[in-house]
């Protein structure tokens, strides 16, 4: 069965709730011509529930940008994946570049949180890459491997079907730069090789792989053309509405997209 695509739209530390519930309302205009493809908003913590509720009854998603591996407690400022649900978001991204870099998640961090998203019924985004110093190093697979081997350490097939992987070149992100179709390609026939090392066939043929990296209007045609990308993760081209519909209706002819 050919994995159906997703665009998700990482907003970052950007909008107010206001300015999320009108850039919702403004996708969802199109909300009905997306029969093949997923479609996923992540907005800040503060406008999850209002972006949850200007996209209910639409094909549009809502996801957080990320959670505390624990479901209640004293952790001053975080974030639980039953608070996430109860807003009517449905997806997590977790183990973000950003994360790791700047407030030292972990592997086995990321693995906690997976886990309890897993657990509460939440889909996870575990993202995955290497920076600039690794890849100019020829250490690529290698730290790809190893954050995947640590994030989903203990998952069971049934499991990691209930997830999707992101790559994102650390490089690539925010840069303006973007791997090449080709080198994307690479590491995601790769990620999808390591799946199935891990949960076997059948669960590396339909877990979904997005590429985060500079992902753009001008440049998303040509990654989804690769057969192991099977979506995106989308920065700063999620904050417009206009060059997110275009980003989501890849592929598809000019006439369609105005």
């Amino acid at each position: 069965m050919p994995r159906r695509a997703l665009m998700a739209g990482n907003w970052k530390m950007h909008k107010t709730i206001a300015e999320s519930v009108d850039l919702v309302n403004a996708l969802k205009t199109q909300a009905g011509s997306w029969p093949d493809r997923d479609v996923l908003v992540c907005p800040p913590f503060t406008a999850l529930a209002a972006a949850a509720q200007a996209a209910r009854g639409t094909a549009i998603q809502v996801g957080a940008q990320n959670m505390n591996d624990n479901l209640q407690g004293a952790f001053t400022g975080e974030i639980s994946a039953t608070m996430i649900k109860d807003t009517g978001a449905t997806f997590v991204v977790l183990g973000h570049s950003e994360r790791r870099q700047f407030y030292g998640e972990t592997d086995a961090l990321v693995n906690k949180k997976t886990k309890t998203a897993l657990e509460q019924g939440l889909t996870p985004i575990v993202c995955v890459g290497e920076t600039l110093a690794e890849r100019e190093g020829g250490k690529t697979f290698s730290v790809i491997e190893t954050q995947i081997n640590g994030g989903l350490k203990g998952l069971s097939a049934d499991q990691a079907l209930r997830l999707v992987i992101a790559y994102e070149p650390v490089w690539a992100i925010g840069t303006g730069k973007t791997a090449t179709p080709a080198q994307a390609q690479e590491v995601h026939a790769f990620i999808r090789r390591r799946l199935d090392a891990l949960f076997g066939p059948k669960t590396a043929d339909a877990l979904r792989i997005l590429y985060g990296g500079s992902v753009k209007p001008d440049n998303i045609d040509q990654l989804m053309a690769e057969p192991d990308i099977d979506g995106g993760l989308v920065g700063g081209a999620s904050l417009k509405a206009e060059d997110f519909l275009r980003i989501v209706r890849f592929n598809a002819p000019a006439a369609s997209r105005a």
